[in-house]
């Protein structure tokens, strides 16, 4: 059975392009977790154009789903 993961990173490309904190990413994840998404999906990079590495904790606490993170971001996010 196919999964869906929902990948959030133009919702922060969105709230980083506006400055600011909305839209609010963790209410988002949140909200995709509630409509039925089965994972989290973020794809951090170096210039933290889209995903900050400030997101990840917070989201890493509140995602009750799978919480992936892709590709090859180039700090680590817990000890």
């Amino acid at each position: 059975m196919t999964h869906l993961s929902v990948n959030i990173n133009k919702i922060a490309l969105l709230r980083n392009s506006r400055g600011g904190s909305l839209p609010d990413l963790v209410q988002a994840a949140k909200d995709i977790e509630s409509f039925g998404a089965q994972g989290i999906t973020v794809h951090p990079r170096p210039d933290q154009r889209h995903i900050r590495y400030d997101d990840v904790p917070a989201l890493l606490a509140m995602v009750t789903t799978e919480f992936n993170i892709e590709g090859k971001p180039g700090k680590v996010f817990w000890n």
